[in-house]
This record gives structure tokens, sequence and C-alpha cells, in this order.
């Protein structure tokens, strides 16, 4: 935590008037469904974070490289599946199922180059705007940030974050060759519950909820909440029992003060000035239970002898001075601004006018922190400059007389020592909860907040790091107990931590009790590790067996490349793998990309969004050997389902190359219990099995390929006999007879693209199977198809008949393995 000047303001009270609330939630009982919330609702309903969905599915379209090089949009070669009229597909299913995210970037984050992105959903036109204004926010609502972001909002990359659901299909065309690019939806296995995503539905609720991320509670309020907390020492090798919980209900914060603390120093920020005659203006966000609030204002004394008058709601509140120049170095000014001008009050108007300087007056950052029960907690946050349009557009932000606009990278004055010993502290000192006898989380307290190389200031959806003095992290996940749940502060830092607080806010559910016994609902998990990067092996976030989702990811990376090209490591693709299947369900394009971000995040740029962010980048000091990242990831919409098992990596280095001292925290649900069992397994090239399952082909040959499999398997041929058809293809099945769907998964040669064809089971159309994907060098690839509980549940076997499409490639097929979801 930062020391700062503090000037407090005695004055009287002006009249203001409180934002509207924001709608009412539904419950998460009430929205309980297999897919998982679905359109808004993924925002609407946080607590249906903790809800498994075994309907749903995510995948990806991007433009990794298909030979598994590094060529992954650099020339265009993968960017397209195929050209349209209306430019490169990027982008394209049949079937029920939602985009949730899309990320883009080319010439250092500008999407000028890429002309026009369409979108089209059950054969109707959703989104057709020039890709550089929908990501700067000018088609309006619901394409606004932070929904969207452009370059500046995420050092380099630009994304849309809107849910989109449809019914039937959906295509994504860029009218120009977008060079790097993701598209990450979820398939469902039917279309009940989908509303086709309506553009006109600005979602305002939503747009409010986001723009307070890392302030507020994204979820609704717990009627009958209430806090148990621990304030005092915990000596090395020490625990601290925080929280000790019975019956069913919902822990849905956890806050951690630790005062002996020290912020990370280096802080990179971009602001504006203004003249003389000059002044700026903005709204913020304030408890109206608040016993005064407390303004930190960041500012660049460089410039001497600024001195600027702040207003609140009109009246004085204080004047500010920057003194004698200072290079190199941030100074924080703090304003208390007294109950009697703030108390009862929602938001404040705060104005800042020039009084005098040897040149201008800037301003970088604006904290803001309401006083309850004698604790200042962080109500808002106004990061402000070029890179903070969307930021500014937010808080109603105006500047008048500008004379400066830009960035700049500089240190807050610290000991080195301590700075040492608050970043052991954060690294040694664990978060452990245990949640129905089991411990699931255990976590350094740093990482488990948002960053893991030190006291950086963070603010995702679901957590946040306050780095001003005696600031809070926080955490909202919801996290359900059945009948226990314990938490525990334990100290394996080596340091004496003195003086923390930590505080747990639960409320009692009798229905979470049957939720999680149900299979519903999965409880809580952050899995940390740290250690050596090993060659040829990529970095593990996760492998988890049994059922469950999985949210996101706080990653820190210490290269240890000593000259060169030392961000080198950040060249690492990430790839997923769900429920056994051989080929992942995601493969990205590097590592900076996963985290939404492009261009070595700008060159070590710092950003945070709701979902994604780099709050942290040391160079060649406090405690960063060479060059060292903190970053996080969290995937609402596109959170991964599976039912069986999980496998998230991510490499370091373009093919597991670098050396580098890594360590993360994943966050997600889940439960011991597998929902998806493999109950049969048709083999194409295999007399017998065919036999067995009555397998017919019409228009069929066969033959046999040697070829590799993309992701882990790239480097590895596999030898087997291959089918394809031309014509009608059918077999039968065992299935577990008390299913609640199936899905197929087709090892097949993907050498041909677009590969398409009506599924049928028993006779009865249950959907189309469209695979745009295609790879002539690692030529397999192991797709799926979800069978509807419609048309399998109640049944032993079922016939499959699959129709390929009319002029289309033969469908190959080399097995199906056929998964029963219980």
């Amino acid at each position: 935590m930062r020391g700062r000047v503090v000037l407090a303001a005695m004055l009287g009270a002006a009249a203001f008037v409180a934002a509207p609330a924001a709608p009412a939630e539904p419950s998460t009982q009430d929205s309980l469904t297999g897919k998982g919330p679905v359109g808004w609702q993924t925002y609407r309903d946080l607590t249906a974070a903790a809800q498994l969905r075994p309907d749903s599915q995510v995948r990806q379209f991007s433009s990794f490289d298909r030979t598994g090089g590094n060529n992954d949009g650099f020339n265009n070669t993968y960017s397209c599946l195929r050209h349209s009229g209306d430019g490169c597909v990027i982008a394209e299913r049949r079937g029920a199922g939602e985009i949730d995210s899309m990320w883009f970037t080319r010439d250092y984050g500008s999407m000028v180059h890429n002309g026009r992105i369409k979108v089209e959903l059950d054969g109707r036109v959703v989104v057709d705007e020039l890709l550089a204004e929908l990501v700067d926010g000018k088609a309006g609502a619901p394409f606004v940030w932070p929904l969207v972001g452009n370059g500046d909002d995420t050092a380099g990359g630009s994304v849309v974050k809107v849910p989109m659901p449809y019914r039937e299909s959906m295509r994504v065309t860029v009218q120009k060759d977008p060079f790097f690019y993701h598209v990450t939806y979820r398939e469902f296995t039917d279309a009940r519950g989908v509303t086709t995503f309506n553009p006109r539905d600005a979602a305002q609720d939503v747009v409010n909820r986001l723009r307070g991320f890392g302030i507020r509670d994204p979820k609704p309020a717990l009627p009958g909440a209430s806090a148990q907390r621990f304030a005092g020492d915990v000596a090395s090798g020490a625990a601290a029992p925080v929280a000790s919980l019975s019956g069913s209900g919902w822990v849905s914060q956890v806050r951690v003060r630790l005062p002996q603390v020290v912020a990370s120093p280096r802080v990179g920020s971009d602001g504006r000035a203004f003249g003389a005659g000059g002044s700026s203006a903005f709204t913020v966000a304030v408890d109206k239970n608040n016993d005064g609030v407390r303004l930190t204002r960041r500012v660049d004394p460089t410039i001497a002898d600024q001195v600027a008058r702040i207003t609140v709601n009109g009246k004085e509140v204080g004047r500010v001075e920057s003194g004698p120049v200072r290079n190199g170095q941030w100074l924080d000014q703090v304003v208390e601004v007294p109950a009697s001008v703030t108390k009862g009050k929602s938001s404040l108007k705060v104005g800042v006018e020039y009084v005098s300087s040897a040149l201008d007056v800037n301003e970088f950052r604006y904290d803001v922190h309401s006083k309850l029960g004698g604790s200042w907690t962080r109500t808002d946050v106004l990061d402000l400059g070029p890179a903070h349009d969307g930021e500014e557009t937010a808080h109603g932000y105006t500047i008048r007389n500008q004379s400066w606009e830009g960035s700049r990278v500089f240190r807050y004055p610290a000991d080195p020592a301590e700075v040492t010993a608050s970043d052991a502290v954060l690294a040694g000192a664990r978060l452990r909860a245990t949640f129905d006898g089991k411990t699931t989380v255990d976590a350094p307290v740093g990482e488990f907040f948002g960053s893991g190389l030190g006291e950086y200031d963070t603010r995702t959806l679901f957590s946040s790091i306050d780095a001003t003095a005696d600031g809070w992290y926080t955490a909202w996940w919801p996290m359900p107990y059945g009948t226990s749940a314990t938490v525990e502060l334990v100290n394996g830092s080596g340091v004496p931590i003195t003086g923390a607080v930590v505080e747990v806010t639960s409320a009692q559910d009798r229905a979470v009790a049957g939720g999680l016994s149900a299979g519903e609902l999965g409880h809580f998990n952050a899995t940390h590790r740290r250690g050596d990067a090993v060659p040829d092996q990529s970095w593990n976030f996760l492998e988890a067996e049994g059922t469950g989702v999985f949210y996101g990811v706080t990653q820190s990376m210490r290269g240890n490349i000593p000259s060169g090209n030392r961000r080198n490591y950040l060249e690492g693709d990430e790839t997923v793998y769900v429920d056994g299947a051989a080929s992942p369900a995601l493969y990205g394009t590097g590592s900076e990309d996963f985290y939404e971000s492009g261009w070595y995040f700008r060159d070590g740029t710092t950003y945070v969004m709701p979902e994604a962010g780099n709050p942290a980048y040391e160079l060649d000091g406090d405690g960063c050997r060479y060059d060292c990242t903190g970053a996080y990831r969290l995937m609402v919409g596109d959170a991964v389902s599976f039912g069986s098992s999980l496998r998230f990596d991510i490499e370091h280095g373009p093919a597991d190359n670098e050396p580098a001292d890594y360590s993360s925290t994943a966050y997600w649900y889940g439960t011991a219990g597998k929902s998806l069992t493999e109950t049969d397994t048709v083999d194409a090239a295999d007399d017998a099995s065919r036999t067995e399952h009555g397998y017919t082909a019409d228009g069929e040959t066969r033959g046999s390929l040697t070829s590799t499999v993309e992701g882990r398997g790239d480097t590895t041929p596999v030898t087997r006999g291959v089918t394809a058809a031309t014509g009608e293809v059918s077999f039968t099945v065992e299935v577990a007879q008390d299913n609640k769907g199936v899905r197929l998964l087709r090892l097949g040669d993907q050498n041909a693209a677009y590969q398409r064809a009506t599924v049928l089971v028993n006779g009865k159309r249950v959907g189309e199977w469209l695979q745009p994907l295609g790879n002539a060098h690692s030529r397999w690839l192991e797709d799926s198809f979800e069978l509807p509980a419609s048309a399998t549940e109640g049944k032993s076997s079922v016939t499959v008949t699959i129709q390929p499409a009319d002029g289309g490639p033969a469908w190959s097929a080399a097995t199906y393995r056929v998964l029963s979801r219980g």
C-alpha cells in the first residue's frame, strides 16, 4: 500500500441525485439449465458460475498454425476458413449455440485494415460494421466499453464480449483477411431456452454492471448475509482460522488486508494535462452509507509547482500541490471529503481546476474510497488518458484547455527490502478453503486475487487488488457448500504477518445442498502450481477428472532469457483438451493473445479489463531477474465445460523451448463424479467392428492414412485405416439407458475442409454436422456431434445415420467413439 499526501476538508453538504438501482436479478435456482446461463443471463446471473453445464461445449476457431509452427497469422496463411462474396469467413457453425468472445490483432492493435465485420445468426445479419468502429464502441450499446475493447483498451488486441446466442446457425465474416483472431463459441445440444440475439437490446444494466468490474460485487446481494472476521498477526508457519460455517449456503465474498505489504513501485499509466484556465470534471460512484470519501489522485511531478482546486458537487473540498520537480516518480495526492458533503449520496461530481503551475496541471488516475465502518473501501476508479476513452466516457469525463496527453512509466518511492518482503508474503501466504470436507482452494494470496508478481493494482470481474493505502484484496467468486465450509490464512512466507484483516461473507441457502448432491452445482476450486518450465512440455494450468467448468487463470511468467528476445516465452500457444478427445477444443495463437492483448502486450504496456488483463510487468529488478509478466484471463460465457476430464496447457516459447519460472492459479468448479462415460466404439476400418455395429456406407472408399494430430500430437505420426463415403453411412451403437444425451466423437481425415452431413437417430433428423476445419499437414482430427436427450434417453442402443451433403467432400471416418451423458 502506498503512502500519500493527505488534505482533509471540512465543508457543508451538497445536494445530488442518486443513480438508479440496477434491475433485480433472477435467482440461480430459477436459471438452472444444463446449458448454463444463455445470452445476457451470462452476466446477469453470475451466481450461476457454480452451475455445471453438461449441455454446453466450448469450441474455438482461430488462425493457429496448422503445421504446429509459429505462423499463427503473420501471413494470413490460416486466417480464413474460406472466402465468400463478403470476404474472409472466420467462423461457421450449424446447430444451436452462442458466440461468447471474439479477439483480433494486427497492425499493433489497429483494426482499420480489416474493413467490415459481418455476424449472421439464424440467417439474419445482426452485426455489419467497420470492425475498428465496432471495437471503438461507435456502434452503440450493447457494443460499448467494456463489452468491446480496442487496441488501447487491451494493449494491442481488440475484443467483443457481447454474448450472441443462435438457434440454428452462425457465421462470422471479415472483409479483409484479419491476420490473427479467435472466435470462441458454445455448442448446445438443442435450442430449448435459446432466443436469437437481438442487437437492438442495449442491455444497459449489463453494461453498467461490467463497468463496475473490480469495484463492486457483480452478483446480486444475498439475503441474510453476514461476515466473519479475523484480525491479528500470523506467525511464519502458522495458520489463522477466519470462518467456520455449517449448514447449506454460499460464501459470496472474501477479502484480505495486509498493511505491511507495500505496492510494487513500477507503474505505467496514461493521462492528460490542462493549462491556465483549464479544468476537468467527472462523476464517481460512492457508497451512500459512507462516513466520508477519499480521492486519491495520481500525478506526474516532473512539472513543478502544480496547484489545483478540487470541488465536489460544486463546493471546494481542498487544494492539491505537487511541489518541486521529481523526475521519474509518481506522486499520489489524497483529498479526504467529509461525510457532511458525501453521506447519503451514491455518486459525486468531481471538478479539478487549474490554479497555478510551472507549465500545466496533469492527472492520470483517480481512486475513490468510501469510509464504511471505520475502513476505506474502494467504490470507483477512473483510469484516464488516451488509452482509456471508454472509461472516461463511462465517468462523463470532460477536460477544458487540454495541453497534453500521453503515457509514462515511472516508479513510486519504495524501500527495496520492503518490496522483497512484501513479494514474499504475497507468494508464501496462502488462502485455504475447505468445502464439505474437501480442500479445494489452496493458493498464494497475491495470485488468488489477481497478481502473483507483487502488489499491482488489479481489477477483474471476480476479484481485485487495491494497491492504494490500506487497500483490500477482494474476491467475489460464488462458493457453494452443502454442509460446511472453513476458510483460513496460512503463512508459509517465512515473514511474520502483522495486523492482517481477513473477512468472509456468507449466507445460508438450503437449496444449495440439493444442487450439489444432484450434480447441478460444483464446488469452487483455486488450483495453484509453480515450477520451472520443462523443455518440450507445456505448462499445465489444470488437469482434472470428473465434471466441471473452467473459468480462468492468473499466471505469473518469469522469463529466464538473458539476451536476445527476452519476451520469446510469450510465443507459446494454449491448447485445451476436453473429455479425452485427441484434438484440442481450443488452440490459441500466443500467450499475450490468450490474455486478449497483442504484440507482447504492446511491449509491456499494462492494462485491465473485466475478463483479461496484464496488470504487472517487471524488467531487470523488483524481484524479476530478466523479464516478467503477470496476467489474468477469465472465461465467463466461454467457460470450458467438461464431463469426464480436462487438460488446459500453455506453451513457454514457440516450441516449449524457452526457460522460465512459471506459476498459475486456475479457477474452476467441479465435482468428482463423471457425467460422461464411453459406452461403445465403432472402428470403420475393422471388418469385425463393422459387422458388430451393422455398419454400412454408400459410395465408400477404404484406405490407410499416416499423419499427425493437431496440438500436442503434431510431431508423432499415426498410421491406421480410414474410410471416406459420398453416400449414406449407418451404424448401431450401445448407449447407457439412463443417458441424458450422447456425444459422438469422430476420428477422421480433415485434408478436405467443410465436410458436411445431416445426422439422424433412429430415422429422425437431429441436426447437421458441419466441420469447416481443414489441415493438409496434421490430417487427423477428432471432432464431435451432440445427440440430444430427446433422441436417445430411455434407449440402450440407437442407430445413427449420416447423410453427406450433395456436392460436398466425402465424409471421412476411422472411428466413432460413443460417450453417454449421465
